[in-house]
């Protein structure tokens, strides 16, 4: 038996006579870039998300970039962060010439320690950048207390977590701004790249839409100096047609993930790995299913490999270890949770489409490997 990490065959396939029609639209009306198609995309995430305003972009990436140049984040700032997450997270504090400044993550979450970040405000912090990691909100009702104390903006980096929701709210909707991407592997991903921000303040939605398109509000008048991250309009038509299935998706991961939890513990695998862990305040759409494995996580990978089963590890190497952000001076044990998680940390096949008897076998080999 063969299990990929993500299979995205089956879905495209059920999609592709509305996928195509859609895409015949465009054709047909060769308005490419931006337009009434992206409109209407914006509408109808904004809706989703429950926000009034969605801006689409080019990448999540630019998401991110395009949120702090809305806040006017510059060089001297400085941006509170977490060293667990996909690169994007920190790069695009360092192009605008800010400083992140770390603190760790919970062990159980992967999510920012909301409990340290106080200690690391300085009179130069310009914006709290949380992420909703794998597809579980950070702890944003307990931030959103410091944000409002101290009357510091935050961006929910939300790449992995549309949909996701705590105490009702969802994730996009509790902060001053949303990023969201739209790359293949997300719970609503693309057939290419693309994002988009949320937000509730009309006048920030305003300067996020001009700042994409070169910080204009009206064509070649520049207010601010922006970057090109259009969304483009084949992107939006294949995304509206995908849309409405987001929820049976990732009520389809989750399903997924309560097969697995008694799976591993029937095996009695409970001790070897440590399963993933849900808050009961709120939704966890499982972007990814991610296992601990003290000690033999790399030897794990390698034998299901073998056993024609994808995995992969999210994230090898800490941010703040990373060679190009060596000079800001971290150093090996500055952030343990965080550095233990990389060590330790592997994701298992959670697509919707994954089938039960694919999933025991995953647990079977994974009881072989650990000879029980």
């Amino acid at each position: 038996m063969k299990v990929p990490l993500l299979d995205l065959q089956e879905q495209n396939q059920t999609l592709r006579p509305a996928v195509d029609a859609a895409i015949s639209k465009i054709l047909d009306s060769n308005g490419f870039i931006l337009g009434a198609e992206v409109e209407a995309l914006e509408n109808e995430l904004a809706s989703y998300c429950r926000t009034e305003f969605a801006v689409g972009c080019a990448s999540g990436t630019d998401a991110l970039l395009l949120a702090l140049m809305a806040l006017d984040v510059n060089s001297g700032d400085e941006v509170i962060t977490t060293p667990y997450s996909f690169f994007a997270t920190v790069s695009a504090v360092t192009r605008l010439g800010a400083t992140p400044v770390f603190v760790d993550i919970e062990p159980k979450t992967y999510n920012l320690n909301v409990s340290q970040i106080e200690a690391k405000i300085t009179e130069k912090t310009k914006a709290i950048q949380p992420v909703h990691l794998f597809g579980q909100c950070a702890a944003m009702d307990d931030l959103r207390k410091i944000s409002e104390k101290y009357n510091i903006p935050v961006v929910e980096d939300a790449a992995q977590a549309i949909g996701a929701e705590e105490n009702d709210k969802r994730a996009g909707a509790m902060s001053e701004i949303g990023c969201f991407s739209f790359y293949p592997s997300k719970n609503l991903g693309g057939m290419g790249d693309g994002g988009f921000m949320t937000t509730d303040d009309e006048a920030l939605a305003n300067k996020l839409k001009a700042l994409r398109v070169h910080g204009a509000e009206k064509r070649y008048y520049h207010r601010w100096v922006g970057i090109n991250s259009r969304l483009d309009a084949l992107q939006a038509a294949i995304l509206r047609v995908k849309l409405p299935y987001l929820d049976s998706w990732s009520d389809k991961r989750k399903a997924n993930a309560d097969i697995y939890q008694k799976l591993f513990i029937d095996a009695g695998l409970n001790e070897q790995i440590t399963l993933p862990f849900e808050h009961d305040c709120g939704r966890h759409i499982y972007n990814q299913f991610v296992v601990r494995v003290p000690d033999k996580r790399d030897e794990l990978k390698q034998f299901l490999a073998e056993s024609d089963i994808g995995s992969d590890i999210y994230y090898p190497v800490s941010l703040h270890l990373q060679e190009c952000f060596a000079y800001l001076g971290y150093r090996e044990k500055d952030f343990p949770e965080s550095e233990k998680a990389s060590r330790e940390t592997l994701a298992l096949p959670i697509f919707p489409e994954l089938i039960f008897d694919q999933q025991k076998y995953v647990v079977k080999k994974i009881s072989e490997f650990f000879n029980l």
